[in-house]
């Protein structure tokens, strides 16, 4: 369940459970093994080894939900095949989330960007305290991309104009603007508690209501979301620009860009 370094906490309590991003240290950023976890832990409640009405999933501390994927985990990047695993493994594990049939919570505090966004995105309900920052910034930072898939995440929630423009000027969406667009639903001093004051209404909706409108909704983005895209994946991750995006967020300096 949860990883063996306990960098992915998961407990429950009347019937609710709860998924903590356990790396304040790293702003929670996220290891292949804590993306496994995730998804370990999805198959168990889909299966009803793990019996829960409900999902709330946040960060610890109060700096991040999830910084996203720690970017050490990069540096061995060479192939087409290790481009397309990664974002394999992103849509495997987002779509274990997506589509359980119970409601899912994220509580967020601070940076939620890259695959924690991603993470966030895929919920059914996002709760935010004033300091969040949410986005993905790899055109200014890595110079890799997003899976169509992944894309088709934040159109549904974002629109495509808003999408685009995001990832193009790598600006982080911030809380006034967030509940303008409804990407998160509520503002709170403590988003943890706020989830379970929520967790305890979905708890009491027909379950069976709440699962067909989910698997429905899933259904129309997955359907727009059926073109190809591997080439765009290898086309970045495979680049001399992502190489330079590692060792330059290594070295603290900026990238230098040349589109190769």
């Amino acid at each position: 369940m949860p990883s063996s370094n306990d960098d992915l906490l998961f407990h429950q309590s009347d019937e609710v459970g709860v998924i903590t991003f356990n790396r304040p240290q790293a702003r929670n950023a996220l290891t292949f093994e804590m993306y496994d976890a995730l998804s370990d832990i999805c198959d168990q409640i889909q299966h009803q080894t793990i019996d829960i009405k409900a999902l709330v999933i946040t960060g610890a501390g109060d700096k991040a939900f999830a910084a996203g994927t720690d970017i050490s985990r990069f540096r061995d990047f060479k192939t087409e095949e290790d481009a397309l695993g990664y974002e394999r493994r992103m849509d495997h594990v987002l779509g274990r989330l997506e589509t359980l049939a119970i409601p899912t919570v994220a509580a967020i505090r601070g940076a939620c960007t890259g695959g924690g966004a991603a993470i966030a995105a895929c919920c059914d309900l996002r709760i935010a305290s004033r300091d969040i920052k949410f986005g993905f910034p790899i055109a200014r930072t890595l110079g890799n991309c997003l899976s169509v898939g992944n894309l088709s995440r934040l159109v549904e929630l974002l629109g495509a104009n808003r999408t685009r423009e995001i990832l193009l000027t790598s600006r982080l969406i911030q809380i006034d603007e967030a509940l303008n667009i409804a990407l998160v639903s509520e503002c709170v001093d403590d988003p943890m508690a706020r989830a379970h004051e929520l967790c305890e209404k979905l708890k009491a909706q027909a379950p069976l209501t709440i699962a067909s409108s989910k698997e429905g909704l899933r259904r129309l983005r997955e359907h727009a979301a059926n073109v190809p895209g591997d080439d765009l994946i290898v086309q970045c991750y495979t680049s001399e620009d992502f190489k330079e995006g590692i060792d330059a967020f290594f070295a603290k300096r900026k990238p230098q860009w040349k589109g190769i």
